[in-house]
Order: C-alpha cells, then structure tokens, then sequence
C-alpha cells in the first residue's frame, strides 16, 4: 500500500452483533441448501494413499452463496456479508457471492475484503445488475490505500447514478466487466487511493482514476480516461490515451504481448463448468463480445473440491488422477507442497481461498510442464521460515513453453500482517515463457506479527527462466531485493513498488558500496530484458535520513531497455538519489513530486 504524506490513521475493526451474525449464519445456511451442486462426493479415502480414489465435483461449500433473480432479499444477504467483511483486514472470512445468468434490480453489492463478486454466464452481459458494485473507503476514514483483496468479475452494469464507484489498491482486480456508463477509481471525497488493475473490460463511459496514484489495464476497452497522477499504464485498451509520459504520464502499448484471461466458473445450464480462454498474441481489446469465446470448458465433475481440513496428500493425489483442483473460499492449511506436476492442470481458487504452508515447506510447486493455469489464490506465509512460497517449474528448468506457457492470475503471496510469517523468496519462476498476470507479494508493513526481523522476507520475485512475462506486477516491502530478475528475454508491462517502510538504518539495507537494495534488479548477466511503466517509492518512517541510490538496477547493454520510469519520496521519509543506477534526477524534500526518467539507456 502506499501511505500519504502523513502517518495514516489506525485501522477500525466492527464486530457485528450477535443478531447480525445469527442471520448471515442462517442467510448462508439457506443458500447452501439452495445452490445447485454437480454429482460427486469428493473423496472417498482408505489408509493408503496409492488406494485412495478421489471424485471430482461435489458442492463448493457454504461460503459459496449463489443467487438468481428470484432469491429473496438479496440486497439483504449481500449486506450482511459486507457488514461482516467491511474491515476485517486480516480476517478469516472469505467469500465468493456467485450471480446466475439474468437480470437483477435495484442492487448495490458493496464488497469487503475476502469477498469475490462474479456473473454465472459464459459472456459478461448475461448477468446485469440494474445497479452497482461498490467498493468505497468508509471503514477507514475516506482512505482507500488499504482496500486490498476483493474481486469483481464476469458481470454488466447499469450503474444507478451513471458512475460505479471501485475505489482499490493492490490484490483488487476488476475482470471481465461491462460497465454501462462510467467508472470512478477513487473513494468518495477523493481521498488517497493506491490502485489498481482492470484487464478483459469494456467501460463505455469515462474511467475517472482522479486520486489514483497509478493503475494498469489490459485488453479491455475505454470511452475515456480522465487524469493522471504518476503512473497509468496501457496495454491493448481500445480508447486508451496516446502515449505521452512524463506528461502527462501515460504510458500506452497497442497491443499485450501474450496474454491469457483467467479461468472462470459459469453456469452451462444447470451444470457448472471451469471456462478456460485460449492465449492470445498481440491482443487487443476484451476477449468477449465478438462471437462465442476461445477457449476450453471443463466440467465440475474433473475438479477436486478442495475444502479446508483437506490435506495436502489427498489433493496432490487427485492432482495424480488427473483432476483439477478448485478451492472453495477459506483457509487451507498444509504441511507439504501442492506439487502441479501435469500439464494442462487448472488451479482456482475462489473467494481469495487462502493457502498456509503450516512447517516451513513451499506452499505451491509448479513442475516444468505446459500450460498450467494458478488462478485467484492468496499464500500466507507460516510462522516457520519458507524457503519459497509459490515455485513454478524446479531450479534448472530447461523445456520450452511459448505454444503452451503456464500462467498464474489474481495470485497473491502475503508475509506477515495476519499474524507472524516468514520467507526467504515470495515467488520463484524457473519455468520459461510463464506468464504472471496481475500478482500483489506483499511483506506486511501493518497488522499482526510486522517488524523488521518478525516478518523477515529477503526477496520478493525471483525469475530464473528465460522469456518470463508480467503484466501487473506489484511487490513490496521486501528486505533485500523486491524483483530480482536473472533470466533472459523478460518482459514486465508495469510495475508499482514500496521499499520496505520499517529499515533501522542506512547499515541495514546496505548492498555492498550501494545504498539500498533496488526495488526491481536485472542480472548483470542479462542481454535482453525490457519494462515499460515501472514505479517505485520509499517511505522510510523508522529512519527518515536514509538514501537508496535508485529504484532501478540494470547493466548497460544494447537489449536491457527500460521505458517510462519513476521513483517518489512519499512526504520526504527517505529519498532516492536516482532513479536507475546512476541516471535521474534525486528526489529531494517532502514534496512527493517523482523523478522520472522517460527511456534508457
């Protein structure tokens, strides 16, 4: 998150009352009974794991409400959720409020935290609310800086006032919307906003960011975007503003590169089913909307349920039968690797289902395989150190996957902050040509169990495969080094950072004759590497004299480029010297005005 000039104020947390409770208890109650469930059991085990069979589908749980225009009180429901989850920052509530294909009056489903919101169609306008889906900043004093991990995907809107209102920062994507009008990224009042992500999206009105700090879109289409401040980053937006940065500082891509949307549970009748959009090269505009979507459909009935209490061994063994794996919204504790060893293999999480590797292991391993598709999960960090957290593909990783490249969407790693966690390196990708789409590493610099030795994290991406590409990459507040890049041919399309807040001294985040650790490092060993729209900040409250040398660190080559970059002093808590290595104007002061360096070399 990014904080203001000025300290920001305590986080408030409402406890619902005991009638409240009892009524969203029997509110989920009523609609697990009612939601359809696909034919299956789940898992039916005996002693020994070589035996044991699993069965796809099964119902997804009572923290999955799905609702059709004919549910009573919805407006009800929803709120009862909202008032639980409205400040529940570090929480255990998760939940996924599914919308069945059709039209729905009168609606304003405001989303907490650990609250995803989606239409049950194969195509956005199936589902319309002649209404809103809100996410505003009331908890928390008009400060939206810290409205993280919530969703909203697959749905249209007729907006009541003509504007929907999605004031966000990090780990909040808005997927694979239609919004009938116009689109406000800040809070009410325009208080302090640190988004953002919108990828697959057609707003036909204005998209108004006015407090938002920066934001990345992809693939979607706009009828207009209103300001800037620091960063606004374009890739594939039809009506997306002409590349004009640092002034304004908009930085616009025709096309993506490669890109994958995320997959994504729809309603085929009355059987669910997983929709897997196909790759697209170049891409441009939604995937939707221009005739029947590319991609696969899998039914339910090839996914594991995945529920808390199930282990580790149970759902790597459904992952050897051949199933797919779909977690239900909670905490899933485990006590070995989730190790994805097949390719082609779907891994959804739904509600921010959130994994915790309890004894130090790697919580997900990704084996070197085609077209593995990680997708809407949170990984916590254990209070026992991690080496890793999340591994795609094993150290060494050699086979090539261009036709094929294996993804990961709306997946997030968090250290600290829901309680003490550890980990030496958040994100590890040794596999070639993966794809991260939209990831938020987060080492906590708020909440439970934050200190610089309590939540030690060292780094927070490290690439080792060649032809890696992220598109929305936001990482923060690691020790050491935030992206340390080491494989050839990577490509980033966006990038928002915070230096760790809570550094003692200058002393401790010395690297070598450099001050600083760089927030985004590419191997001097590198020939071919390229960024475009890449920011970074420091706010330095513990120890307001140190001096990080640049945001950036990257070797001279004729293949290394860089485009539209920044670094920003937030309120003059520490300052930059330059912004890469040793080019780019210092930051000075406490005017938290950036230093931006427009190409390089």
């Amino acid at each position: 998150m990014h904080a203001p000039p000025t300290a920001p104020p305590r986080r408030r947390i409402r406890i619902p009352g005991p009638a409240v409770i009892a009524a969203l208890a029997a509110a989920l109650l009523a609609s697990a009974l009612a939601a359809p469930t696909a034919h299956g059991q789940g898992t039916r085990q005996d002693t020994h794991r070589n035996t044991q069979e699993i069965v796809g589908g099964g119902d997804l749980g009572p923290n999955v409400l799905v609702f059709d225009p004919s549910t009573p009180d919805i407006q009800g429901k929803v709120d009862e959720i909202f008032e639980r989850q409205e400040s529940a920052q570090f929480g255990d509530g998760r939940y996924a409020l599914f919308f069945k294909p059709g039209t729905y009056d009168n609606i304003n489903a405001q989303l907490g935290f650990y609250t995803s919101i989606a239409g049950l169609g194969l195509s956005p306008d199936d589902t319309t609310f002649n209404g809103d889906v809100t996410v505003d900043a009331g908890w928390f004093d008009g400060n939206a800086t810290q409205n993280f991990w919530r969703s909203a995907e697959n749905l249209a809107l007729n907006p009541v006032n003509g504007t929907d209102r999605w004031a966000v920062s990090q780990a909040a994507p808005f997927r694979r919307m239609h919004v009938r009008g116009g689109l406000n990224l800040a809070p009410d009042g325009y208080g302090w906003a640190s988004g953002g992500y919108i990828a697959d999206s057609r707003i036909d009105g204005q998209v108004a960011p006015y407090s938002q700090q920066q934001w990345y879109t992809r693939d979607s289409s706009v009828g207009g975007w209103n300001n800037a401040v620091w960063n606004m980053t374009f890739s594939g937006v039809e009506g997306a503003p002409v590349q004009s940065f640092p002034n304004p500082p908009y930085t616009t891509l025709d096309t993506t590169p490669v890109s994958r949307e995320k997959p994504f549970l729809y309603l085929d009748g009355d059987a669910y089913k997983v929709f897997v959009p196909a790759k697209r090269t170049n891409a441009r505009g939604t995937s939707w909307g221009n005739g029947a979507p590319q991609g696969e459909s899998i039914p339910l009935d090839r996914f594991y349920v995945v529920k808390p209490g199930a282990t580790a061994e149970t759902i790597n063994a459904a992952v050897e039968q051949g199933l797919h794996l779909l977690f239900t919204p909670g905490i899933h504790h485990v006590d070995r690797p989730i190790d994805i060893d097949r390719a082609d293999t779907v891994v959804l999480g739904l509600g921010l289902a959130t994994i915790v590797p309890d004894n130090g292991v790697t919580a997900i391993r990704v084996g070197d395989v085609d077209g593995v598709k990680l997708a809407g999960l949170l990984v916590d960090a254990g209070p026992t150190n991690s080496d890793t957290l999340v591994e795609v593909g094993p150290a060494g990783a050699s086979a090539r996957h261009a036709d094929n490249p294996t993804s990961l969407q709306d997946v997030f790693v968090r250290v600290g902050g829901a309680g003490a966690g550890r980990t030496t390196t958040g994100m590890v990708i040794n596999s070639n040509d993966t794809i991260v789409d939209h990831t938020w590493i987060w080492r906590a610099d708020h909440g439970e169990g934050v200190g610089w030795e309590t939540n030690r994290a060292d780094y927070g991406l490290q690439v080792n495969g060649d032809g890696v590409l992220a598109t929305g990459l936001f990482v923060e507040h690691f020790n050491k080094y935030d992206v340390r890049w080491s494989g050839e041919n990577g490509r980033t399309i966006f990038f928002q950072n915070e230096k760790a807040y809570d550094a003692p001294d200058q002393a401790a985040i010395q690297d070598g004759e450099i001050k600083g650790f760089a927030a985004y490092k590419v191997d001097d060993s590198v020939n071919n590497h390229e960024g475009w729209g890449m920011g970074s900040y420091c706010y330095f409250n513990v120890d307001p004299t140190i001096r990080q040398d640049h945001g950036f660190q990257a070797p001279v080559k004729p293949g290394v480029r860089f485009h539209d970059l920044l670094v920003v002093s937030l309120g003059g808590k520490g300052q930059y010297e330059h912004v890469i290595n040793g080019t780019g104007s210092p930051t000075s002061g406490s005017d938290t005005i950036p230093s931006q360096v427009v190409s390089f070399p």
